[in-house]
């Protein structure tokens, strides 16, 4: 399958690859020089490929609350939040974010690799015809890093500054109706534009707004890096539906006052593990799927891992047992060695 931005990315000599069968740019000028154009000015990526959801009706309101963690009672038209989706047993279906529209309409957010499966269990626990996919029709571009204000600013007819975070506002572009959204998967200050897919040209317009700013598209790649050193997790790998938000640095999320999907296995389940961070510290790269062990014996592997390239050193996720405590010595298995690394926060990078 292809995005609306399929062409841009062509015409932009992108390294395309298979993302869960999506042709998807992995890089264009490289993932460091990419990485770095958004911590220091902004780029722009086409996340096109996840999932959008619209649940409308008189009942839409009480089926997302049960749906996902989160409280969604606390928001206000045109107000969002991030919040797990659990199974029955507690474990994490999808982490979503949702957006109240209006107090009978929401928007779903969904990850590309979960959009048929999150489908299904939404139909599954609501009325059939409150749910609609809308991913065809609407295009989704994400504008990030310390410029992407400025840049963005020069094409909408709405005050930026008034979209917090997490907040959604309509507006245009080049006469077409528009939704912009500020949440982000970098670390950085950042901007979402839902569009009209059959809108492609959206995107050299964007990238003609930053072009003083040396603007650049973004592969998946760098927005791997970016997402990591923010201390954001990657479903399929950092966490599935063998994990739950206890296991994962998610309890924030969990609002145990109302009644959703899994509360009563998350009341009654004790983790056993916990996902932390490490840092390497020897100048090797810690990958997906390398052991991690304690005092010699192997408990767990990591479940992503890379350098970083605003910190300069080898950083992960990986989960180990509970009782494991922050500056505490691990050690990871790489190309057949061992390497001595640091547990620490999961958050490697804050923006100032």
């Amino acid at each position: 399958m292809q995005t609306p931005f399929y062409e841009n990315h062509r015409a932009s000599n992108a390294k395309i690859v298979d993302f869960h069968g999506w042709d998807m740019p992995l890089e264009y000028s490289g993932i460091i020089d990419e990485h770095k154009t958004v911590r220091n000015s902004v780029g722009l990526f086409d996340v096109s490929h996840m999932g959008r959801f619209v649940m409308k009706g008189s009942k839409s309101s009480e089926y997302v609350q049960n749906l996902v963690t989160n409280d969604i009672s606390k928001l206000n038209d045109n107000q969002g939040l991030y919040s797990p989706m659990c199974n029955h047993d507690g474990g994490i279906v999808d982490d979503v974010i949702v957006f109240r529209i209006s107090k009978e309409e929401f928007l779903v957010v969904v990850n590309a690799s979960n959009r048929e499966k999150d489908f299904r269990w939404m139909v599954q626990n609501s009325e059939p015809t409150g749910v609609v996919d809308k991913s065809e029709e609407i295009s989704l571009l994400a504008l990030q890093g310390p410029q992407a204000h400025t840049t963005l600013k020069k094409i909408v007819d709405i005050d930026l500054g008034q979209i917090k975070p997490f907040g959604i506002q309509q507006t245009t572009i080049l006469g077409s109706k528009c939704m912009i959204s500020r949440t982000g998967y970098t670390g950085e200050d950042g901007f979402e534009i839902f569009c009209d897919s059959t809108k492609p040209e959206i995107w050299n317009k964007i990238i003609d707004a930053g072009a003083e700013f040396n603007i650049k598209p973004i592969g998946l790649g760098a927005r791997d890096t970016l997402r990591l050193e923010a201390g954001l997790m990657l479903y399929g790998n950092d966490i599935d539906e063998q994990t739950t938000p206890f296991e994962a640095p998610l309890k924030w999320t969990v609002k145990l006052e109302k009644d959703f999907i899994g509360k009563k296995a998350l009341l009654e389940k004790k983790p056993e593990k916990k996902l932390i961070g490490f840092e390497v510290k020897e100048k090797r790269i810690a990958r997906h799927g390398n052991a991690v062990l304690r005092d010699g014996i192997k408990c767990g592997h990591v479940t992503s891992g890379s350098f970083s390239p605003t910190l300069k050193k080898s950083i992960g996720f990986c989960y180990l047992p509970t009782d494991v405590v922050a500056d505490q010595s691990i050690e990871i298995e790489i190309g057949g060695k061992t390497y001595e690394s640091k547990v620490c926060s999961t958050r490697f990078y804050k923006r100032n």
